[in-house]
């Protein structure tokens, strides 16, 4: 009987991001810390014997080669020569260019199901390797924990929080992450600190201010949170923005308060995602 693997694909936050300057090589060294959500979208993988790889149903405007699932399951064959194939379901309820790491999860939990199910032997350091050849969130993904991250986002370091409950919403726009991290007035000198120095303090996002600029959505949706008393952030470049509430009953009446055209979900922060379970025993 063939077996069917259905994963969680989880969304994450970035409670702050600093981008401490910038490599030769046109990345950005950063530090922010991942914040791994129980809400995202769900991928059921089916092996197959016959080497081909299907994926329901097809993303609109997303050729089937470019979409991140595809890339990781290449990227899985190439590295270990599996003549195997897979049909991948995807229930999708992550927005694109939304910041909270919808295509990077994707490619994650596809890296680590595939490993998983076609019996391929690598560990999750092997794992992450791989991802961020896919991109650079895709590594905290494939670790599966909540982490203080350094580097590009690859240098991870699993940290304990609290289970906060977040309320996220998405402005109507698509960020794009490297015209951002390209543009000549994003701030990229933000002081370095240390994991005690934020858990004491907070931290900022230094896309924040220029992304407010550029797309009045976003600075729309910061002001209608900010009006109202709440204190919210921009995650990763955006384009959304989440506000931490005390309990999932208070989040839920925010939520149901929004304006039309400003959705959002209610999540609470988990320090380990599903996948941890497949990772640690890889």
């Amino acid at each position: 009987m063939t077996q069917t693997l259905e994963l969680l694909s989880p969304a994450k936050l970035n409670l702050f991001l600093h981008i401490t300057g910038r490599r030769a090589d046109g990345y950005h060294n950063l530090q922010t810390l991942f914040q791994l959500l129980d809400y995202g979208d769900t991928l059921a993988f089916t092996p197959r014997n016959d080497g081909l790889v299907r994926l329901t149903p097809n993303i609109p405007g997303v050729a089937f080669e470019d979409n991140l699932i595809i890339k990781a399951v290449r990227t899985l064959q190439k590295q270990t020569g599996v003549g195997l194939g897979v049909d991948i379901r995807l229930e999708k309820r992550l927005p694109m260019g939304g910041g909270i790491g919808g295509g990077s999860s994707n490619a994650a939990t596809t890296l680590v199901a595939l490993n998983y199910l076609w019996k391929c032997g690598l560990n999750s350091t092997q794992l992450q390797q791989l991802g961020l050849q896919l991109g650079a969130d895709v590594p905290v993904f494939v670790n599966a924990q909540t982490a203080w991250a350094e580097g590009v986002g690859e240098a991870l370091q699993p940290i304990e929080m609290p289970k906060n409950w977040f309320l996220v919403v998405q402005p109507d726009c698509h960020v794009s992450t490297q015209q951002i991290f390209s543009h000549k007035d994003l701030t990229r000198d933000s002081p370095a600190i240390k994991v005690a120095a934020f858990l004491e303090q907070g931290g900022q996002n230094a896309c924040q201010a220029l992304v407010r600029r550029l797309y009045p959505q976003v600075d729309e949706a910061l002001n209608w949170f900010a009006e109202r008393g709440h204190q919210a952030k921009l995650t990763g470049t955006g384009a959304c923005v989440f506000t931490q509430l005390a309990t999932a009953e208070a989040a839920q009446k925010v939520l149901q308060s929004l304006p039309k055209h400003l959705p959002g979900f209610v999540a609470q922060g988990v320090n380990q995602s599903p996948l941890y379970a497949l990772t640690s025993s890889s």
